[in-house]
């Protein structure tokens, strides 16, 4: 664990969704399959939680989202929560909005990757849910829908606007965004939407492999790619050149470089402690 938790401990069981750590892997599981794993205000509270403690979580190295049955994550709850909603005054819906943005800024800001496993619908909040990932893998019966407009709200919700245009260009975001239309599987991967299209019954051993090479690959260094690629979308080339000189010299001092080195003259593969 971090030394630098304070007096907070770390969460011992998570309520709202399954969570499960294995050989470095963390596998968040959204588990309401009755109601196609829609979501409500305390899955969104749990996730941004946990999203703040995983960098303190002793030995994990990526993150798999994915859910139970036949959807991914239809977005939120259309009673549990866009019906109380209507209820609510400015200061709570505000809060609520910072809400889901903290989710998404926590995928984007974790210093760990993160592996969407989409298997079924992923419709407004669930399909931004799968943007924020690094990485997304799709059965072929899954699709994508950004549907805010639909209900009557911005389709410009939980940083959408800023994550879609930066995957699929300015034009088809708009597109998605105002139309709100369903994307399946192939058209997701031809958009730049999926990494990966996999027949049904291979995702979960696809999303397994992927998980388990990047669980065993230098963490460190995947990391900083994140971080880097995070924050150079908005930096002019002389600031990004000089944040990868920067960081690029500080891993050039890392043990997982020196191990590398040491590997290569050896005749053997690394064995990466992200150090």
């Amino acid at each position: 664990m971090s030394p630098f938790r304070g007096s907070a401990g770390l969460t011992g069981r998570w309520e709202h969704f399954g969570y499960a750590e294995e050989a470095g892997v963390a596998t968040v599981t959204f588990d309401r399959p009755e109601r196609l794993n829609a979501l409500t205000f305390e899955v969104y509270a749990d996730l941004r939680d946990l999203l703040a403690e995983l960098p303190s979580r002793d030995g994990v190295r990526v993150l798999v989202l994915t859910g139970r049955g036949r959807g991914f994550c239809s977005g939120g709850d259309v009673h549990e929560i866009i019906g109380a909603l209507q209820a609510m005054g400015p200061r709570e819906l505000l809060d609520f909005t910072r809400m889901t943005g903290a989710v998404v800024q926590g995928l984007r800001e974790l210093p760990l990757p993160v592996v969407a496993a989409v298997n079924g619908v992923a419709a407004g909040a669930g399909a931004v849910i799968a943007l924020a990932a690094d990485l997304r893998l799709l059965a072929r019966s899954a699709s994508l829908a950004f549907l805010f407009t639909r209900v009557g709200l911005a389709g410009a919700d939980m940083g959408c606007a800023y994550l879609l245009p930066r995957l699929v260009g300015l034009g088809r975001a708009t597109e998605l965004l105002l139309l709100g239309d369903r994307v399946d599987a192939d058209r997701a991967a031809g958009l730049g939407l999926a990494n990966q299209v996999v027949d049904d019954a291979e995702l979960p051993k696809a999303a397994a492999e992927l998980a388990r090479r990047l669980a065993d690959g230098p963490s460190l260094a995947y990391a900083a790619t994140k971080v880097l690629l995070a924050r150079e979308l908005d930096l002019p080339l002389a600031g990004a050149l000089e944040l990868e000189a920067v960081t690029q010299a500080l891993l050039l001092g890392s043990e997982d470089h020196r191990e590398f080195y040491a590997a290569f003259t050896q005749g053997r593969s690394p064995t990466w402690r992200g150090r």
